[in-house]
């Protein structure tokens, strides 16, 4: 009964997103017509990533992780387009501003949650040290290129890329990705796997087959219409609140990303549980690098047509944040295997983060 309702819920989900908004779509929503709209979006969202899971079970580790890093970041890359293409100048710094939060948020937030979870069930969690410390290598890499370096650069005023710059940026970008995805799924694939498996792993259920892998695919991509067009339609609200509350601008970003990764999240400490905390720093992990890696490249073809500055370089508690994360994560990394401890750093960086975000 409850894979019979599961099954449902994520079939309709979908496809009453896409009736919201068609319905909605010419329309200026205020009051409750926004609430619907946002509880259309928030399902949209965890339909299409329960949409990926199953893809996901289908084509296996570390392929699995990938796919739902990739469709977490096409629906990032959708609500940053959107909110850029409807904010204007003010949106300037939205890229920027997401993307470095998906960063703190996989690196700390899903990273130390996955560690908690996993030296609580078994004192101390393991994993694999040579892939999980490729990820985290690439991830700073590309934080460096695209989100540091705009500050120091002086072919533009203010931290910003020049056009040629932006293109160089959007290409390392794209290609580094392209390297890792390569390296994880066809090169060296083992390290991306669990060091042990759990016992419950052994009665695990058999992948779908091939009809529901590609329903599943097909409401996916219905899913992530959903959530872009619905994003458009709710941005108005969302930076209103923000303005209303007396945050910072840069808190829109925040929003964007805890919203869009939130599923990711729940998917982490499920294999967390289940003793696969290495599957967990993959998701954190690659969320991480898709996000730049995918997003930068979107933003720079993007910026064809969209007018007004882009502000991508970091101001500087955002880098001694990064800088802080890069180092811990690293030292959590390095061994294999981490604590409570471990988990309780990273943590608390992203408590930081969070606070600062509110409070600068």
């Amino acid at each position: 009964m409850t894979r019979l309702l599961a099954r449902h819920w994520t079939t309709s989900v979908p496809l009453l997103a896409a009736v919201v908004l068609a319905i909605a779509w010419a329309t200026h929503p205020s009051g409750s017509a926004v609430i619907v709209l946002v509880v259309a979006l928030a399902g949209a969202v965890l339909s299409a990533v329960q949409h990926a899971e199953v893809v996901a079970h289908r084509v296996g580790e570390p392929f699995g992780s990938l796919v739902l890093a990739v469709a977490v970041t096409v629906i990032e890359v959708g609500l940053i387009l959107t909110l850029m293409a409807s904010g204007g100048p003010d949106a300037s710094s939205l890229a920027r501003d997401t993307v470095f939060a998906a960063v703190m948020i996989t690196c700390n937030g899903i990273f130390g949650l996955s560690l908690l979870v996993g030296a609580l069930r078994r004192r101390v969690a393991v994993f694999n040290a040579e892939g999980t410390g490729a990820a985290l290598a690439t991830v700073a890499t590309l934080a460096t290129l695209s989100l540091v370096l705009p500050t120091f650069t002086t072919s533009r005023p203010g931290p910003e890329f020049s056009g040629s710059q932006l293109v160089f940026a959007a290409v390392a970008s794209l290609l580094l990705y392209g390297l890792f995805v390569t390296v994880q799924t066809v090169r060296h694939p083992d390290d991306f796997l669990p060091v042990e498996e759990s016992e419950l792993e052994h009665h695990h259920h058999a992948p779908p087959s091939i009809r529901t892998t590609s329903l599943s695919m097909a409401l996916l991509m219905v899913a992530l219409v959903g959530v872009v067009g619905l994003a458009k339609m709710v941005s108005p609200a969302i930076e209103n609140d923000v303005r209303a509350a007396g945050l910072p601008r840069s808190a829109v970003g925040v929003v964007i990303a805890l919203l869009v990764l939130l599923p990711e999240t729940l998917a982490a400490l499920r294999a967390a549980r289940r003793d696969r905390v290495q599957i967990s720093l993959n998701l954190a992990l690659g969320s991480a690098m898709a996000s730049i890696g995918l997003t930068i490249p979107a933003i720079a073809v993007a910026s064809i047509w969209l007018h007004g500055p882009l502000v991508l370089g970091l101001g500087a508690t955002q880098m001694v944040l990064l800088a802080l994360t890069v180092v811990v994560g690293a030292l959590t990394v390095v061994p294999g295997r981490a604590t409570l401890l471990q988990g309780g750093v990273h943590l608390a960086v992203f408590s930081a983060f969070v606070f600062l975000a509110a409070s600068p």
